[in-house]
């Protein structure tokens, strides 16, 4: 169901919108937490080491999915809000088109480079066959992953978060399902794993697409509508490229740290992995109620109702507070089962490095939060100078510093540089924000 974002009360406007969204992103997560979940517990340490590892790669194709998926979303946000239904049947399929072909071209670069990334980043002996495995298959699944996020952008754009909850929903249960049987009744390994996630992928993706194209084609237009628009491409790529950017960057420096991580072995390497991806789950939930923040920024731009911006930021920071508190108390408290989740020895090297990395990172999630909010304003109002030079300053900051601090300080110095990286771009970010002109003269 399509909703209109610039009518109504904006926080509950946005508490009904931005819920599914939260929900969505909690099942998405466990597709990576279920992988690493099962092989931890059935095949064993050096197996989610092997899928930790994969990981940091794995992100880097999602930067581009979810870029595009960012730039179609404000782009069709702007179009719907204004009510221009002709350019946004347009601006769908030129999106559809262009995703597919950049797709293609990541899946060949995927295939010949994957042992290449691995050898960069110095994937220990013991886990490079089974990292290189996990990964060749996670390519083959990259347009159902591509599509998928495409599809989700448009959703979000038209005010509905509902469909892809669902959606997701199904998949990610059946997800977790499948890799428990793939790995215990099919005794594969971490190949059972990768390919449970292409299948319930895909049947996500195609779902998604059907209900999009029937949803697209029942709105009237009063002439023919233009499949490919290189004007449209334009300003998808204004607000696609920077986002592509921005996670690309952050996924190589995500790799340059892991490279770090490396260097103190597999149980580290465990460790970080079980860690990262439950810090991940928050961390890409705050930045969908992000994404949800630009749809609403763009709408009631495309509107010209600015008086609703301000109410909408304030909103959307007293929403992602409010869920910050329960998580922060669950990942403290409760540290070490969060570990056991994925590995069996309580007293291990591996556990340890989780619970270590958790203490230290979580009590900031109320800083990262707010930056995540107010970085969804930014680019909702396409103001991506800002954006980006806020969102570098975290990540070269925490890559320098992983680097640096872990000299003196061990693995422990790598966790530190995340709150100190978060902490200064968040004031960037406000900053901008709160500066005249930055935001409400994009509108």
């Amino acid at each position: 169901m399509n909703k209109d974002l610039t009518v109504g009360d904006p926080q509950r406007i946005l508490w009904r919108y931005s819920l599914p969204l939260f929900g969505s992103v909690i099942f998405q997560q466990l597709y990576n937490i279920a992988d690493s979940l099962v092989v931890g517990k059935f095949v064993g340490e050096n197996a989610l080491a092997a899928v930790g590892n994969s990981y940091e790669i794995t992100l880097i194709y999602l930067a581009f999915a979810v870029g595009c998926n960012i730039g179609c979303s404000v782009i069709i946000s702007q179009l719907f809000g204004a009510k221009k239904i002709w350019e946004l049947k347009t601006a769908v399929s030129t999106a559809l088109i262009a995703s597919g072909v950049l797709c293609f071209a990541l899946m060949i670069f995927g295939f010949f480079c994957t042992p290449a990334l691995l050898k960069v980043i110095h994937t220990p002996t013991g886990i490079f066959a089974d990292s290189l495995l996990y990964l060749k298959i996670y390519t083959a699944g990259l347009l159902f992953l591509f599509y998928y996020n495409i599809a989700t952008g448009i959703f979000s754009a038209l005010g509905d978060s509902k469909t892809p909850f669902y959606l997701l929903a199904v998949s990610s249960v059946s997800n977790v399902i499948v890799d428990y049987l793939f790995v215990t009744a099919l005794g594969m390994g971490v190949d059972g794993v990768a390919w449970a996630t292409f299948l319930c992928q895909g049947v996500s993706c195609i779902l998604s697409l059907v209900i999009l194209l029937k949803r697209i084609g029942k709105m009237p237009i009063e002439q023919r509508m233009v499949w490919f628009s290189y004007d449209i491409l334009i300003k998808i790529s204004r607000i696609a490229v920077p986002s592509i950017l921005q996670q690309s960057f952050i996924s190589i420096g995500n790799i340059l740290i892991q490279s770090v991580i490396n260097g103190f072995g597999p149980a580290v390497i465990a460790g970080y992995s079980a860690a990262i991806k439950l810090n991940n789950l928050v961390i890409t939930s705050f930045t969908t109620l992000g994404n949800g923040m630009s749809s609403y920024i763009s709408q009631n731009l495309g509107a010209r109702k600015m008086d609703r911006i301000s109410p909408g930021y304030r909103a959307g920071l007293k929403m992602v507070y409010i869920m910050s508190v329960p998580i922060i108390i669950l990942y403290l408290t409760a540290s070490k089962p969060l570990m056991l989740l994925f590995m069996d020895e309580g007293t291990g090297a591996a556990v340890q490095t989780g619970m270590q990395i958790l203490r230290i990172i979580v009590p900031f999630y109320v800083v990262v939060a707010t930056k995540l909010i107010t970085d969804g304003v930014l680019r909702g109002a396409q103001a991506m100078r800002q954006f980006m030079t806020a969102t570098f300053t975290d990540l070269i900051l925490r890559v320098v510093l992983a680097f640096v601090f872990s000299r003196f300080f061990g693995s422990v110095g790598i966790w530190c540089a995340w709150p100190i990286g978060w902490s200064i771009a968040t004031c960037m970010s406000v900053y901008f924000y709160r500066k005249p002109g930055v935001v409400r003269a994009q509108g």
